[in-house]
């Protein structure tokens, strides 16, 4: 049954959104915005709230704003294909396995020079001196 609205603060505590992020989502029109109450504070439906909780999901798995954006228009105008967002899932997932790849090439990097320093009391440092394109 849908309440005739929730406060941001109420939204904010059931999505774990931060209550600056949700006023960015409205301002950038990612959010449609909140209707307000005579006092002029928002007051949020219980889709306004859902929207908010596949935002929140979306960006915790890496969606840009413009994915998210793209995957809301898909959703809200019944224009939803799969395969667009089994698309849009398998891009971003080639994105983020290059990025874990590249982030494993850190990994060994920092690895060998971490193992190159022996701690020295002396000003001589490999770890500096590698940085610095002299080891």
């Amino acid at each position: 049954m849908d309440r005739k609205g929730y406060s941001i603060g109420e939204v904010s505590r059931a999505t774990s959104v931060n209550i600056e992020t949700i006023r960015y989502y409205e301002r950038i029109g990612l959010m449609p915005a909140a209707d307000r109450t005579a006092g002029g504070n928002r007051q949020y439906s219980d889709e306004q709230q859902k929207q908010l909780s596949f935002i929140k999901r979306a960006r915790n798995l890496g969606f840009s704003i413009e994915q998210i954006r793209s995957l809301l228009v898909m959703a809200d105008e019944n224009q939803m294909s799969c395969c667009q967002v089994k698309d849009m899932t398998a891009s971003h997932l080639k994105d983020i396995q290059q990025k874990i790849a590249e982030l494993k090439h850190l990994e060994d990097k920092l690895q060998v020079l971490h193992q190159k320093c022996q701690c020295n009391e002396g000003p001589s440092c490999p770890m500096i001196e590698d940085l610095f394109g002299e080891g």
